[in-house]
């Protein structure tokens, strides 16, 4: 599978452009699955629900089907986070995986800024970012093409011909 990040600081537009890439390359005909990294505890399961009640109870895994979907939680219960590779492997194979996070993962990436938020880029110092896709001019660029924020078509073409897509 051809994996592809975006990655930037809290407040740079990361889930923005990874919502309008995958419309992107999905109408381009290609099947793209996404992984999220968060920093913080999440919860896709609802209090009450069954699914919930199993997971409290001690299951280690629950699987949640219907005729429309199905998701698989897994508690770590104190284990470390899985690597980024051993979690891309739990992915049915796909045309592109788009990854959100993962400053620190040895993919490529493209690296979301907003002046606005006042953050400094993470490109002139990790070679994984191969590009920039900003709302204003950075304030400094380590020798990789800028692209606007919102030039969605420009980041895909140019992730395409990366990944030979």
């Amino acid at each position: 599978m051809r994996v592809y990040g975006v990655t930037g600081w809290k407040n740079a537009g990361k889930t923005g452009l990874m919502e309008r890439l995958v419309t992107e390359f999905t109408a381009r005909g290609l099947r793209v699955s996404t992984l999220k990294h968060a920093h913080h505890s999440f919860d896709v399961d609802h209090e009450g629900k069954d699914s919930h009640r199993h997971r409290t109870a001690g299951a280690h895994q629950v699987l949640l089907s219907s005729a429309r979907r199905w998701a698989l939680m897994t508690e770590l219960r104190d284990v470390p986070e899985p690597p980024l590779e051993t979690l891309l492997t739990a992915l049915a194979p796909v045309d592109l995986v788009l990854i959100e996070g993962w400053k620190r993962g040895g993919h490529p990436k493209v690296e979301a800024w907003r002046r606005a938020a006042g953050h400094p880029l993470i490109a002139p110092d990790d070679p994984t970012i191969r590009a920039i896709a900003a709302d204003a001019p950075p304030p400094q660029v380590a020798d990789r093409p800028v692209f606007d924020l919102d030039d969605t078509a420009a980041v895909a073409d140019f992730i395409a011909a990366e990944l030979g897509l």
